[in-house]
Parts: C-alpha cells; sequence; structure tokens
C-alpha cells in the first residue's frame, strides 16, 4: 500500500471536518462577532493583546505542536499503523479540535482565564484550587523537562543554539515592525520568513557550543524574560514566523510523499500487547498531541484566549489549529510506516537515536524526492524540531505564572494580593521550581505519568465547558461524550500505573498516580453533583444531565 493514499485520506477527512462539524461546533458554542472578546475589553499591553488570526495562529500551533505529535504516533506505532492512524483521525476531527476549539469559547466568556476559572464557577473553590495545583504541577514538569531537551539539543546540535537565538532577535524586530513601525503584516511576513530561513543557514555555518550546564542557566533566564515580556514584543512575533519553519517541514513532507508514494513496510495490526503495555489505554495515552492532549486547553484558554481579536477566529485557530496537527502526527505515523521493522525497531532502541531521529530520517528521504539533498532534510527537520522545543518551554513558563496567580485570586476581595497581581513574582517561583528540578534529575522519576496526567487535563477541561454549556442550557453531547471517554481512558491508566508502581517498589510514582486518581474522582463526583442541580433546576433537561 502507498503511503500517499494515507495522506489523501486524511487531507480529505480534516478538510471536511473543518468545513461542516467546524460549522456545526460555531453553532453550538454561540460563537458571535458581535461580542468583543477580552483581548479587547481588557487590554493590559502585556498578556491582553488583540492578534490578527494569522499571528495568533502561529502562535498557538507552535506552542501546542512541538516535538509531542511526532513522538507519540512514531512511539505508539508498535501496535501498529492503522490503530495509530484511526486513533488520529477519530482523535483530532471529534475529541481534540472539540477540546481546543470549546476551551478557547469557554475561556473568551470567562474573561480569557484558564480552564480553572470556568470549574470554580460551576463546581466551586476547592475544585479551581485542585485544578490549578495540578495544572501548574504539571508545567513545571514540563518546564524541567522540556530545558532539559533544549540544553540536550544545544550540546549536541550546536547549530540550532545559534539559530535559536538568531531568530529571538529577528523576533523582537518583527514585533516592532509590526506594531509600531505599522508595516502591513504581509510585507513584514515576507521579509521575515526570508531572515527566518537565513537565521537557519547561518545557524549551520556558526554553530554556538556551551556545556549543558551554561546552557540550562542560559535557558532559565530566557524564559523568565520570555515569561514577563508583553507578548507582542516576543511571544507572538517568534512563534508566528517560527511556525513557518513547522509549515515548510510539512509541505516537503507532504510534497515527498505525495510524488514518491512510498510504500507502507509496517505491519498494520501489531496485536493488543506490546511492551508499551495494552492498546486500551496506552495507544490513547501515548498519542496525545495530533489527536487530544490536554496541554492544549492550558494554551487554548492561557495565552490564545487573551489574544483573540474576534470570536471567529476561534474556529480557525482551535479547530483548524488541531486538525492541522492531526496532519503533522500523520506525517510521523507514515515516517515510522514506511520503514521495514527492523529499521523501525533500531531507531527506537536505547542507541538508535529515537522517534525524532527515525522522523528527521524519513523525511530527509521524503524531501529528496522533490531535489532537496537528503542530509539537508534532514538537518533542517531536526532544527525544526529543536525550535519548537524551545517554543513549548517558554510558553508552559508563562502559563505556570498565570496558574500560580489565579491560584492566588478572590473575587470577593475589594483588592487582590500581590501575589495574584504581580507577575514577576509568580514567574520567579515557577522559573525556580523548574529549574531545581531540571538540576536534580528528579523529573526522571515522575515523567512516566506525564501522559496520564495530560489526558486528565484534557478530561478536566471537558468536563468544565459541559458543565458551562449545561448553565447555559444547551446541549452538550459533542463534549459531553468525548470527557466521559477521556475519564475512562484517564482512570485506566492511573489505576494501571498505580498497581505496576506498587509491585516494582517505586512508592512515590505510585503515590503521584494516586494523588491524580483522587483529583479525577472528586471533580467528576462534584461536576455530577452540579448537574443534578442544574436538572432539578429545570435549566436543563434530565436527559442533557445524564
Amino acid at each position: 500500500m502507498g503511503a500517499a493514499y494515507l495522506l489523501l485520506l486524511s487531507l480529505a477527512v480534516f478538510v471536511l471536518a473543518y468545513l461542516f462539524y467546524g460549522r456545526f461546533l460555531s453553532k453550538k458554542l454561540g460563537v458571535d462577532d458581535a461580542q468583543k472578546t477580552p483581548s479587547h475589553t481588557m487590554t493590559d499591553g502585556v498578556d491582553y493583546v488583540p492578534a490578527k488570526a494569522p499571528i495568533l495562529f502561529g502562535h498557538h500551533f507552535a506552542s501546542i505542536a512541538g516535538a509531542a505529535p511526532i513522538i507519540g504516533p512514531i512511539t505508539a506505532a508498535v501496535f501498529g499503523w492503522v490503530p495509530v492512524f484511526l486513533w488520529v483521525l477519530i482523535g483530532a476531527v471529534f475529541m481534540g479540535g472539540v477540546h481546543d476549539f470549546s476551551s478557547i469559547v469557554a475561556s473568551i466568556r470567562h474573561q480569557g482565564k484558564s480552564i480553572g476559572e470556568i470549574i470554580e464557577d460551576h463546581v466551586g473553590r476547592m475544585g479551581k484550587q485542585l485544578f490549578l495545583i495540578f495544572s501548574w504541577s504539571t508545567l513545571i514538569l514540563v518546564v524541567a523537562v522540556f530545558t532539559i531537551v533544549v540544553a540536550k539539543t544545544f550540546v549536541s546540535v550546536p547549530a540550532s543554539a545559534t539559530a535559536s537565538i538568531l531568530f529571538l532577535m529577528l523576533a523582537l524586530l518583527f514585533g516592532a515592525a509590526v506594531y509600531r513601525l505599522h508595516i502591513h503584516i504581509g510585507v513584514a511576513t515576507v521579509i521575515g520568513v526570508a531572515l527566518l530561513f537565513t537565521c537557519v543557514y547561518l545557524g549551520i555555518q556558526f554553530p554556538i557550543a556551551l556545556s549543558m550546564k551554561t546552557w540550562i542557566f542560559i535557558l532559565l533566564a530566557y524564559i523568565f524574560v520570555a515569561s514577563v515580556t508583553p507578548v507582542w514584543i516576543l511571544l507572538q512575533p517568534r512563534d508566528y514566523l517560527n511556525s513557518f519553519l513547522l509549515y515548510a517541514l510539512m509541505i516537503g513532507a507532504v510534497l515527498g510523499i505525495f510524488i514518491g508514494n512510498p510504500t507502507v513496510h509496517l505491519v498494520a495490526f501489531g496485536g493488543f500487547h506490546q511492551d508499551l503495555g495494552y492498546l486500551f489505554p496506552i495507544l490513547f495515552v501515548t498519542v496525545a498531541c495530533g489527536a487530544i492532549s490536554g496541554f492544549h486547553s492550558l494554551v487554548a484558554s492561557g495565552t490564545t484566549a487573551k489574544q483573540l481579536d474576534k470570536e471567529s477566529d476561534a474556529r480557525i485557530i482551535g479547530y483548524g489549529g488541531m486538525l492541522t496537527e492531526g496532519l503533522l502526527a500523520v506525517v510521523a505515523l507514515t515516517a515510522a510506516a514506511v520503514l521495514m521493522h527492523s529499521k523501525y525497531s533500531a531507531f527506537l532502541s536505547t542507541s538508535g537515536g529515537g522517534p525524532i531521529a527515525l522522523f528527521s530520517s524519513s523525511v530527509g528521504g521524503f524531501m529528496g524526492v522533490i531535489g532537496i539533498p537528503q542530509h539537508v532534510g534532514t538537518t533542517f527537520a531536526a532544527l525544526a524540531v529543536s525550535a519548537f522545543a524551545l517554543t513549548s518551554l517558554d510558553t508552559a513558563t508563562r502559563l505556570s505564572r498565570y496558574a500560580f496567580q489565579e491560584f492566588f485570586e478572590n473575587h470577593k476581595a475589594e483588592k487582590q494580593s500581590i501575589l495574584a497581581r504581580n507577575r514577576f513574582i509568580g514567574t520567579t517561583f515557577s522559573v525556580i521550581c523548574g529549574g531545581l528540578l531540571a538540576l536534580s534529575g528528579q523529573w526522571k522519576a515522575i515523567w512516566p505519568i506525564f501522559g496520564s496526567a495530560n489526558q486528565l487535563l484534557a478530561a478536566l477541561a471537558l468536563l468544565a465547558v459541559s458543565l458551562w454549556l449545561a448553565r447555559l442550557g444547551k446541549k452538550n453531547a459533542f463534549t459531553r461524550y468525548p470527557m466521559i471517554f477521556m475519564f475512562a481512558v484517564t482512570i485506566v491508566a492511573l489505576v494501571t500505573l498505580i498497581i505496576k508502581n506498587i509491585s516494582i517498589k517505586n512508592y512515590v510514582l505510585a503515590l503521584v498516580a494516586l494523588f491524580l486518581l483522587f483529583v479525577a474522582v472528586v471533580l467528576a463526583v462534584k461536576a455530577y453533583g452540579s448537574m443534578r442541580k442544574l436538572s432539578k433546576k429545570g435549566d436543563l433537561s434530565p436527559a442533557e444531565a445524564e
């Protein structure tokens, strides 16, 4: 079977989904451009700043994509390419896209605040506090791990360090050009993208070689500055320009697959049990980004909702962004599927380089079909992925700051505490905690729980949106059923982790999994209680409450 057919089917499904299901979701969510978004009603020049749809799409896509939609499908391909392919298509269309789109809309209707704020309105303050502790802790883990990942990348590929530094300088110039000199976005983009690829070339020619620890401290200083700096200066322009790296990567790979039409060699179905575990729930925890990922709700209701120019932009940015990431996941799966099983296994072995090396090598081969030297395509793919790891790092830092500040907010107080108002305190605390975790190496003991924690975030986000819609008297089946599925995945995964880690006497990880299970059960019970109360008051039908 030719890989081009998989890609063609994916494109057809995603385009039709955006046109029809996306329009259906817009109506169900009550998207209305007559309502002003928080970026206009609460503009502060730091976090709440209106952004044109192309710029915000670039920021949102760069933040949610990173390396996860590449690593997940390639790793899960041990179950066979068919289960992964079906999960990406169904998940992106009916779960992930719904999750991201509805999170943005729900957030802008709650002053651009996080999912935690929505949970407080419909479950109670304790629910909000639990969610924010959980999400902040998860984000600190992401900060620690991605600090290590980016530092290691800079050490092993010094060209990516030079390119990343030049990207930052270019972003500052782009932001000033668009927001201060008022240069047309089209003109600025053409010049910016040309300079972006010049940065890649200069990075290869003039690599910067520093030690691992030096890069860690440089990165911690950078993410502190990035978290407190107004979004229009660095975050928006950098992510927007960086997104063109991923667009170029995807276009080159897609064209190569269509023209070359390589044969799929990997087994279609590898069985219900592999070294990773059982297909349910491991497939749905391993392939998160590309299908549905709770981290997206933190981005959607964190940075994206605060910059949304008008409500209709939420469809292209939230739903369209998720479908685009789904396409990237299919490209990643194809990169694995065209390999013979022995070569696929060799890449995933301890000494094989891992999923990123596999992806870069295969994409280099795809690009070779359209006339780009394979070694150039391989190097470019590796540089693009490393650039997005840095994007995920500084976005996670800003989101952890938001969670910290929201935790100390009290709507009943006449004046908010300094911990809720001051962005420097929350950022300092988050960066120090993330840095200490990175330097201590303890993140290695906790990281295995991240997949379950991430999908629990997705379940909780869908829970919050379902409650919000129910309170408005709107039907919520399109969020409620995905929520139930994600809760089932998470609970089974957590129970499995608890049993496994107790059996090998890894009590720390077992306790963390037990805490997550506690959070899931408490919030689910409280949400069910809220639904029943709404039903009794007549705010929604009994059928809708169940």
